[in-house]
């Protein structure tokens, strides 16, 4: 990608944006339709101008397609259940929910599973839905994330901001994403197939493709918290 040059004004491109941003979604069924690999090129290389600390970049990205794919999520799957308290490498979740967080976890999983029509007790079923992060939803294009474990938490908050720029990205070009965190347990398996150095912490994965829209998962649409509730305006 060419540097954009710094003297040519930027278009009024305000619509187009916030289209891409506010209609990026957890998709979590894709179709088969192949994406090309000058597309992921494309969308990683304007991705990587996510601001860092002193520019360090601290992003390292693995795309698997085709029988690499296969192969990770065979690994992942005959390995069988794990928690991600139990098994990975950092923390994502607290050790106990608190409000307003656990309403928001929870409504977010009952309507997942109200659309696919799991009940509560319906343990195999949960259990056979959250596998399917491990096939990446059916996407053509899986990709898993690294970070160098002797960087700081400085270097995981310009991680976040390298992961939105991917996604958004994506919606640019018609495409959809999932980042998945539950890839992160699965750290041994997921080094073995992929070659990632020890040095390296598995951060999470992501899907990107074309969503399917027939997929009754695909109708969830979250919410979001009206400013009043987290913004404060100090004049």
């Amino acid at each position: 990608m060419l540097a954009r040059d710094k003297n040519k004004p930027l278009l009024d491109d305000t619509e187009t944006v916030d289209e891409a941003i506010a209609s990026r979604r957890s998709v979590r069924a894709f179709l088969p339709d192949p994406v090309g690999e000058a597309t992921v090129r494309e969308i990683l290389d304007v991705a990587s101008w996510a601001p860092s600390g002193t520019n360090m970049q601290p992003w390292r990205v693995y795309v698997a397609t085709g029988a690499k794919k296969e192969r990770l999520s065979r690994a992942i799957l005959d390995a069988g259940p794990r928690s991600e308290k139990a098994h990975g490498e950092y923390k994502y979740y607290p050790d106990k929910f608190f409000e307003p967080y656990q309403e928001r976890r929870r409504a977010v999983g009952f309507a997942l599973y109200g659309h696919l029509g799991i009940g509560k007790r319906d343990i195999e079923q949960m259990r056979a839905q959250h596998e399917r992060n491990f096939v990446f939803f059916d996407a053509p294009v899986g990709m898993i994330f690294t970070i160098d474990r002797r960087l700081n938490q400085g270097s995981w908050v310009d991680y976040g901001m390298f992961l939105q720029n991917i996604m958004v990205a994506a919606r640019a070009r018609g495409l959809h994403t999932c980042p998945q965190a539950a890839f992160a347990p699965y750290h041994e398996e997921i080094r073995a197939v992929l070659n990632i150095p020890a040095e390296e912490i598995v951060l999470c994965g992501m899907s990107l493709g074309y969503e399917d829209a027939s997929k009754p998962e695909n109708r969830l649409r979250t919410d979001r918290a009206p400013l009043d509730e987290w913004v404060t305006f100090s004049r």
